[in-house]
């Protein structure tokens, strides 16, 4: 079986972290920015970054309605921080008009956990990850989900808030921190093993 094609969005953020993450667990990853190239991919990444900037850029690119109908007729997406609040169908302390690529029936608050000043890493628990144990996180001017609809599963809490952040809808997957940004690469074989079950 050939390993899936799996795009990272490039038009900002964490995107040669997540190349590498998912080359490490068997994928075959390519930065893409163009409609025509998005074809190709049996799986979509929308990496960390800041998510008035990824709307905006695609809106400037053409890409923001090419990626909300590609979302809703099922690819597999994943989005880490800025990623988790371009899927949430809603949007709390957003700028005035900021637009989501949407697709998971969530309410994601942006900057939630505060300013660049107020980011911090801390061991969680997830479920439905490949292996056992706590998973470090790295929360970077992190988001969280305050609502979710009855089909979101909820994989993380945040233990001194015990705010939401990571969540599942189908072959969608979010995540408030960054795992491109450590070692563990669970959440990116769990994200692979998703494209691998609808491709």
């Amino acid at each position: 079986m050939k390993p899936p094609v799996i795009g990272v969005l490039a038009l900002q953020g964490d995107v040669p972290e997540h190349l590498r993450a998912l080359e490490a667990v068997g994928a075959t990853a390519v930065p893409v920015r163009r409609q025509e190239e998005f074809g190709r991919l049996d799986g979509l990444v929308i990496p960390g970054g800041e998510s008035t900037t990824l709307w905006r850029l695609s809106v400037a690119f053409e890409l923001l309605d090419p990626l909300r109908k590609l979302i809703a007729s099922g690819l597999p997406t994943f989005g880490s921080c800025a990623g988790m609040i371009m899927l949430a169908d809603r949007l709390v302390d957003g700028v005035a008009g900021q637009q989501t690529f949407g697709g998971i029936d969530m309410t994601v608050r942006r900057n939630a956990f505060g300013r660049q000043v107020d980011s911090f890493e801390r061991d969680i628990v997830l479920s439905g990850l490949p292996g056992a144990g706590e998973l470090h996180a790295v929360f970077i001017r992190a988001p969280w989900v305050e609502h979710t609809g009855e089909n979101v599963a909820i994989l993380g809490t945040e233990h001194r808030t015990g705010r939401i952040v990571a969540v599942r809808q189908g072959p969608l997957l979010a995540t408030a921190f960054h795992p491109e940004l450590t070692p563990d690469r669970r959440i990116h074989e769990l994200f692979v093993d998703i494209v691998k079950d609808n491709t």
